[in-house]
């Protein structure tokens, strides 16, 4: 059982971070309190995971079945490398840290399934694709609908609050459903957990974290999200759930933060005007290439300290 801390320690880390993109806007703009968030988030998070994470957990599975040591070693190295890059303000998406240090595993123990990498590749492609593009339709669409409602200023800015705070609720649900696999997926293949325990101990562990440590996140994130406005900030929040509720859907775990930044793009394209420097642009390709590098070399490099002290 001593295995599961590198899996508490992920998803404690994976809450703490994730949860800004998802509840920010609403909690930096006050529109709602961070302890009304987080308790929604965490309790939101966890009902994603048990009802509709164990696809990911089995898109994991068939990439590369790993020992229980290995898992161990697969939840500790995407931790470390999420929480250091984290530290030094690096873009990096847990869905791919852990990809990369699945990768390094299956290698190291000959159970690595390349096709199923190619499907999970293929996804984090479109995941900042689908944000825009939902971005786009939902602006006109949800616009439309709103206009039509004729309502005063009060009016407007009472159901923003309520649009937002809901489609905070729809992200946390997304969010459990879509990332519980990163955190506890890779102990149901040595058989220490069933994917329904992985997904309850997945959820709590996400849940944890955005109580304990994602404030000074969501304040951070959701300052920078909430120049867009109310309104656009809910289409952006509304698309990247959406997004990441699409991948859930075929069982593969994505970023949450690159589709926000997707349905940031989207907005802009719509408005234009310049809401998404390159720098920007060059994040996500950073993040597609080195989040799971550099978790590889992190996981090779403790696969051989490990390894010498006999534990592999």
């Amino acid at each position: 059982m001593w295995q599961l801390i590198s899996a508490f320690f992920l998803g404690w880390s994976l809450g703490a971070n994730d949860a800004a993109n998802i509840f920010g806007t609403a909690v930096a703009s006050r529109m709602i309190r961070f302890w009304t968030a987080a308790t929604l988030c965490a309790v939101f998070v966890l009902l994603g995971a048990l009802l509709e994470g164990g696809r990911g957990i089995a898109t994991y599975r068939a990439m590369s079945e790993v020992s229980l040591n290995a898992a161990f070693l697969v939840s500790l190295s995407s931790a470390l490398t999420v929480t250091v890059m984290t530290s030094l303000k690096l873009p990096v998406s847990t869905s791919q840290a852990v990809v990369g240090s699945l990768v390094c595993m299956g290698l190291l123990e000959g159970s690595f399934n390349g096709q199923v990498l190619g499907k999970v590749v293929a996804c984090w492609v479109g995941t900042p694709l689908g944000g825009m593009i939902f971005a786009i339709v939902l602006y006109f669409v949800v616009g439309k609908f709103m206009n039509g409602l004729n309502l005063n200023l009060f009016e407007h800015d009472r159901l923003l609050r309520w649009c937002l705070v809901l489609a905070g609720i729809y992200g946390s649900y997304t969010l459990g459903a879509n990332n519980v696999a990163n955190v506890s997926g890779v102990f149901t293949g040595p058989g220490m957990l069933t994917p329904l325990e992985a997904c309850l101990i997945g959820g709590l562990s996400i849940g944890f974290g955005v109580l304990t440590y994602s404030k000074q996140m969501m304040m951070t994130v959701g300052g920078r999200l909430v120049k867009l406005d109310g309104y656009t900030a809910f289409i952006v929040i509304l698309a990247e759930a959406i997004t990441v509720h699409f991948y859930a859907g075929i069982g593969v775990p994505v970023s949450t933060s690159q589709a926000v930044v997707g349905g940031v793009l989207g907005i802009g394209l719509v408005k234009g005007v310049k809401t998404i420097d390159i720098k920007k642009l060059y994040a996500i390709l950073y993040a597609w290439v080195g989040t799971p590098t550099i978790c590889c070399a992190v996981t090779f490099l403790l696969y051989l300290f490990f390894s010498r002290l006999g534990l592999l």
